[in-house]
């Protein structure tokens, strides 16, 4: 179940300020993303068992006035449209603007919930300076202190209230694959290839969010559900900032899926927008699955294909054990690799290994090739075992955990991939203490 929370106001409110304290919360936030333009504009976060996506909408404008009201307006508008809930961020020095007032007319029409947050609360004059926002009309307003953090607990309490439980729907007990990309690389030709070879066995179901609806795929010995959010449906379009909607989109099918398809254009190489949206899939904990679209229009020689893989594998590393498909979606080539790569990456992410096996295979391992010694400490494994996540991961049990590096944790994690296969899944690996 996906939850977005929007971030939207004019520049200087302190958006981003709020972004970093809210994404740096240590109850709530994991792993901010790095976004398509400036650093940090996607977080995902958790508060009181509740996860969301943080969406930080500012950073994306022009430096002309009459272009900058324009770009928030149109921010305003997708936020809007993709968002469950939207804070509204304003700033009790500067009191209200017009433009605030021009954002908070567009959030009263649409009909959403809105939190309207009056940032830099620093003191008891400004707190009492805060009651001129209730001429907004946005009901309740939330004082915050991005700076010293003040305020934000309370918010957030408010916030997951608001949120939707992370649920499921029960008929979906199948494979859950997205198809996602930057736009015009063929993601809806890749969905368009697959569905219209017999329209009969196509069954969209009701999705679990708002925006995603899943359709039902069972042909040729493949059975799954397609997720498809708005990034692929026709839909009436914003005039938008490309780069940073199209992950914004891409946020909501990865979050809603088992085995993302990253979709590449062959002539356009592995972008950065295309380095966003692998992290979100791995930073997600999902299956992925890289195809290189409109290869046939690619001149090639002897070492095209290999050359062009290792490009990838580079960019994407450490986690390069990913399939990658070469194909031609409106020539229908490999269309039905890139089906047997995602099942084959499904059972991969459910794959369990026995705690007998694990031990049997990487104990030896380790003896030959231990941890490095840290100041004359040895770290010493004692067992390993699968935790019970939906993505593979493995606990080393040992006595000084604190002593493992990061590489010998990759290390370990390449050694499992060798052994077991575990091809197109992210995986974590933990130390911990007996």
């Amino acid at each position: 179940m996906s939850n977005i929370v929007a971030i939207v106001g004019r520049p200087n409110v302190g958006k981003s300020t709020f972004f970093n304290r809210i994404t740096g919360t240590r109850h709530a936030i994991v792993d901010p993303t790095s976004g398509v333009t400036r650093d940090r504009h996607y977080g995902k976060g958790e508060w009181n068992g509740t996860e969301f996506s943080l969406i930080d909408t500012g950073g994306y404008v022009e430096n002309s006035d009459d272009v900058f009201e324009e770009e928030i307006r149109k921010q305003a508008a997708f936020a809007i449209e993709e968002a469950n809930i939207i804070l509204f961020l304003v700033d009790v020095q500067e009191g209200i603007n017009p433009m605030d007032e021009d954002v908070a007319m567009l959030l009263r029409e649409s009909g959403k919930e809105v939190m309207l947050v009056v940032n830099k609360v620093d003191n008891n004059k400004q707190l009492q300076d805060t009651s001129e926002f209730y001429a907004l009309g946005l009901g309740e307003i939330y004082s915050v202190s991005s700076v010293n953090g003040s305020g934000t607990g309370d918010l957030l309490d408010e916030l997951v209230k608001k949120l939707k439980p992370n649920a499921i729907t029960e008929e979906l007990d199948l494979p859950k694959i997205a198809v996602v990309g930057r736009p015009n690389v063929g993601k809806s030709s890749l969905i368009n290839a697959l569905l219209e070879e017999d329209k009969h066995i196509v069954t969209p179901v009701a999705g679990t969010t708002r925006d995603s609806i899943y359709t039902r795929y069972n042909k040729f010995g493949f059975e799954m559900m397609l997720v498809d959010t708005a990034g692929l449906r026709k839909k009436a379009k914003v005039s938008e900032n490309i780069e940073f909607y199209s992950v914004m989109r891409s946020i909501r099918s990865i979050e809603n899926s088992d085995v993302c398809v990253l979709m590449l254009d062959a002539s356009a190489g592995f972008e950065s927008q295309d380095m966003n949206i692998f992290r979100l899939i791995e930073k997600n904990h999902k299956g992925a699955v890289i195809v290189v679209n409109k290869w046939d229009l690619m001149e090639r020689q002897t070492n095209t294909a290999r050359d062009f893989e290792k490009m990838i594998k580079e960019r994407i590393a450490p986690f390069t054990d990913v399939p990658v498909i070469f194909t031609s979606v409106t020539e229908k080539q490999r269309i039905f690799k890139i089906l047997e790569e995602v099942i084959a990456t499904y059972k991969n992410l459910k794959k369990k290994i026995s705690t007998s096996t694990l031990n049997e295979v990487l104990l030896p391992l380790i003896e030959h090739n231990p941890p490095p010694s840290v100041k004359g400490k040895y770290v010493k494994v004692k067992y390993i075992t699968q935790l019970p996540t939906k993505f593979p991961a493995f606990v080393f049990f040992c006595n000084l955990p604190q002593y493992v590096s990061d590489p010998y944790k990759r290390y370990m994690a390449n050694q499992i991939r060798e052994k077991f296969d575990f091809t197109g899944a992210p995986m974590e690996i933990y130390f911990r203490s007996k």
